[in-house]
């Protein structure tokens, strides 16, 4: 890939929110040496609302979950560019958390958590690719149905 994350990003058609505030007492990031460690995002869109609530198994569908953990990814890229000021300084997505709201039986939480990965690889290239955990929970704040977290290395 030629072009940079910025470019990527508009040539998705993807403008960054300004990231939501932490709602309690912890950061959005925190910088330790080359690493970067992204709070967990929920899937706020671009009007401020939740895109998804609920959980997969009761009424979610895997389609909307996924493009819920795409704008949940988005709340982290968000979070990176502000504490970064680019995303150019993006050496590599080390790992993503993807915490998925669903019934005990569920089990596509993959699935689900390919719309942040997906994202990731949309964005950076191979830079973008990285290792991954998401667990299936009974419920997330504000009843949202993803939230994602995020480690990134940095220049």
């Amino acid at each position: 890939m030629s072009s940079s994350p910025e470019q990527r990003l508009a040539e998705l058609g993807i403008t960054l929110p300004t990231p939501a505030a932490p709602v309690a007492n912890y950061v959005g990031t925190v910088r330790s040496g080359n690493l970067l460690i992204v709070s967990g995002q929920l899937c706020f869109g671009a009007d401020g609302k939740l895109a998804a609530t609920g959980k997969l198994g009761a009424g979610v569908s895997v389609e909307d979950a996924k493009a819920a953990a795409r704008l949940s990814a988005i709340n982290v890229l968000a979070q990176v560019k502000v504490a970064l000021g680019s995303l150019d300084k993006v050496v590599r997505v080390v790992r993503l958390g993807g915490f998925i709201a669903a019934t005990p039986d569920f089990t596509q939480h993959p699935a689900v958590m390919n719309g942040a990965s997906d994202l990731m690889v949309e964005v950076f290239g191979d830079k973008g690719r990285h290792a991954r955990t998401t667990i299936g929970v009974p419920s997330l704040p504000l009843d949202s149905t993803v939230e994602v977290e995020a480690l990134i290395e940095v220049a």
